[in-house]
């Protein structure tokens, strides 16, 4: 099961207009990725929990044969006037309400969030979750001391038997670095702990019941790399560091046209005076224009417009977005009309005064007399520093 039914507010704007799931990373939503690691690893029957822009997810991945899976959905919620009203069952309760429905799960299986990015064995910790006879199991990772802050920390014995759960601690109460990445392999029979008739969360309700009751329960460090697509900043991290090569069995889309440079079909690049610095992913249908400036890591989407003199380094440019020649755009993500840098700060653009700089591709430009002048004044101030 892939539990996909949040509104993503920590990563806002992105998801005022795409699910977290869907958010892209080089041109392929981040679902796509645990997919496509489900599929390689013989999970071929997934589930998808859906709320919060529902059609998004089931528009793209439908019922998954383009993907070589097969893929329904459980939706957590109701319409009402035309709006949906979200209506959680809570993660344990998500499940425990499909295996009333259907009995799906009859067998070893796992529970994923479809917003992290990750090349984990899944094979290799199923094997560890069956040797140890566990009902249950927790993926975990160590991070360095100073993250603990930012997930739930466990504390495991030598066996890998879990004793103890610690939400987000300081640094200095910390019980171990040993952080639960939301990767989850259960035995059917757990789903009899869950309460049919209200919500109920694995993390906060079923684990700690687990504990208690001492039942087999266990967490399993693994070497491998999770980046979860929680804020804001981890989406600009994601890309950095698929782009650099971050993320085994990721492959950089399109073709190589110079060394460190990939792009779509369709893609027009005035080379004279232009300086493109790999790795870079130019998507279909995009525009370079002479002059242009762009650095990598860096990502442009589909359709959009690099103009003359722009330049652009360590940035995530989405679709059908147009960088003007004035902007000086560093660890950015630019689509449409806004702006957010890599601390997650939003620049809103237009409210600014200043949607020349980003905007929509795919609108007309009118601008009044004033910032005609103002356009060629700041130009022919780029000249001069030129």
């Amino acid at each position: 099961m892939i539990l996909a039914a949040g509104k993503g507010t920590r990563v806002r704007p992105i998801t005022d207009t795409v699910p977290k799931p869907m958010i892209p990373i080089i041109n392929r939503p981040v679902m796509e990725f645990l997919v496509d690691l489900l599929r390689r690893h013989d999970f071929r029957d997934i589930i998808v929990s859906t709320s919060y822009l529902s059609h998004e997810i089931e528009n793209y991945f439908r019922e998954g044969s383009h993907f070589g899976v097969n893929i329904a959905y459980s939706f957590e919620g109701y319409h009402c006037d035309g709006k949906v009203v979200p209506e959680g069952a809570g993660s344990a309760g998500g499940l425990r309400r499909t295996q009333d429905f259907s009995g799906f799960f009859d067998e070893t299986f796992a529970v994923l969030c479809g917003d992290a990015l990750i090349d984990l064995d899944l094979t290799a910790v199923v094997e560890k979750h069956r040797r140890a006879g566990a009902m249950a199991t927790i993926v975990l990772k160590e991070v360095p001391i100073d993250e603990v802050y930012r997930y739930g920390i466990v504390q495991v014995d030598d066996s890998g038997r879990i004793q103890r759960f610690q939400e987000k601690p300081k640094p200095a109460d910390a019980i171990s670095r040993l952080a639960n990445t939301g990767i989850y392999i259960f035995e059917p029979e757990v789903l009899d702990l869950v309460p049919a008739d209200r919500p109920f969360d694995i993390g906060g309700e079923l684990f700690p019941l687990l504990a208690d009751r001492g039942l087999p329960f266990y967490g399993f460090s693994m070497p491998f790399t999770w980046i979860d697509i929680g804020t804001t900043p981890d989406y600009w991290h994601a890309t950095q560091s698929i782009l650099q090569g971050g993320m085994r069995g990721v492959d950089i889309p399109g073709r190589e046209i110079r060394p460190g440079i990939r792009t779509g079909i369709n893609v027009s690049i005035d080379w004279t005076g232009t300086t493109l610095q790999g790795p870079l992913y130019i998507g279909s249908s995009t525009r370079i224009e002479a002059g242009a400036r762009v650095i990598g890591p860096t990502v442009v989407g589909r359709n959009s417009v690099i103009e003359s003199g722009a330049r652009v380094k360590a940035c995530v440019i989405g679709d059908y977005t147009r960088v003007s020649g004035l902007a000086d755009l560093d660890e950015r993500i630019i689509s449409g009309r806004f702006c957010v840098d890599r601390q997650g700060r939003n620049v809103e653009l237009a409210s600014g005064g200043m949607a020349f700089v980003v905007d929509d591709a795919r609108e007309r430009r009118e601008w009044s007399e004033d910032q005609e002048v103002l356009m060629e004044f700041l130009r022919s101030q780029m000249q001069d520093v030129s």
